[in-house]
């Protein structure tokens, strides 16, 4: 049975919005509960800028605003995403109207699981865009120079990428795949930068790459210019925390907020490093 909406008759005078804080990076995190006065049309993002303005909980406790991420509002960025009752999702295009007519009682809010909390809501997604470097998720250039038409791209072609190159790496895929493990690198005393940058990473790239990344590899591995890295990508994708990793929970798929077929391309993945593999031991 289909949700409806609330009408002017059901709306609810208040909000009960329930919020996972934490108070910085490997601190226990914590409940509050806050209640706002009802609006028609709000999304999560309208809900946290009324609960930052008032700063009180639901049983009068003066408290600091709650922190979350956002840029454009426009579902673009991916910046906004957390946890809201229970699903990954841009909170930004997370509708209130819809959100209480499956949970009329209150809204939940979380950060991602899979990051490591910076504070309250939002999280540190170093470790997605390591991913991207790792598998060299970018068009290479040679120079600023114009060169002229670049190589021509077949209609089919160009349908085939479109969808993958609407990744915002939002990280929803990242959250509700279960392959893809928190790793959390707390700094040693002393530590320089450089020194921890590099252990931090090490640990990272041990780690499940993750759909988005192995999307992008065959995006980049089907356009005209980024093709000439083909073989690096997939030589990461062979390795440690590839797609061997990927158990095919198809988790990533459901949650998109593109509805980018990312199991389609981990499927073209799989048989595009066999394919390498197989090359390279005869290359030997």
């Amino acid at each position: 049975m289909i949700a409806q909406e609330p009408t002017l008759k059901n709306r609810p005078e208040f909000i009960n919005v329930r919020i996972k804080r934490q108070n910085g990076p490997g601190q226990e995190p914590y409940w509050e509960l806050h209640k706002i006065k009802y609006e028609p049309e709000m999304n999560v993002i309208s809900v946290l800028q009324r609960i930052a303005a008032q700063a009180t909980t639901v049983d009068g406790k003066r408290v600091t605003p709650v922190t979350w991420d956002c840029g454009c509002l426009e579902e673009v960025c991916g910046a906004c995403t957390m946890v809201v009752n229970g699903r990954v999702r841009q909170s930004c295009s997370a509708l209130v109207d819809r959100l209480l007519s499956d949970t009329p009682d209150e809204i939940v809010l979380e950060p991602m699981s899979k990051f490591p909390v910076i504070r309250d809501l939002m999280v540190d997604r170093e470790r997605l865009f390591r991913g991207l470097q790792r598998v060299k998720g970018w068009v290479p250039v040679d120079s600023y120079y114009d060169m002229g038409p670049g190589e021509r791209q077949l209609r089919d072609t160009q349908e085939q990428n479109y969808p993958l190159s609407q990744c915002m790496s939002c990280g929803c895929c990242l959250e509700a795949c279960p392959q893809f493990l928190k790793i959390e690198v707390p700094r040693k005393e002393g530590e320089t930068d450089e020194q921890y940058e590099a252990r931090k990473y090490a640990e990272y790239d041990k780690g499940f790459v993750g759909a988005n990344a192995i999307s992008q590899v065959m995006l980049f591995n089907n356009h005209p210019t980024g093709k000439a890295l083909a073989k690096e990508r997939l030589d990461a994708l062979t390795g440690p925390g590839g797609i061997a990793a990927c158990g095919n929970a198809q988790n990533c798929v459901a949650v998109c907020p593109k509805e980018i077929p990312l199991t389609t391309s981990i499927a073209r993945a799989g048989r595009a490093t066999t394919v390498h593999a197989i090359k390279k031991w005869f290359e030997r």
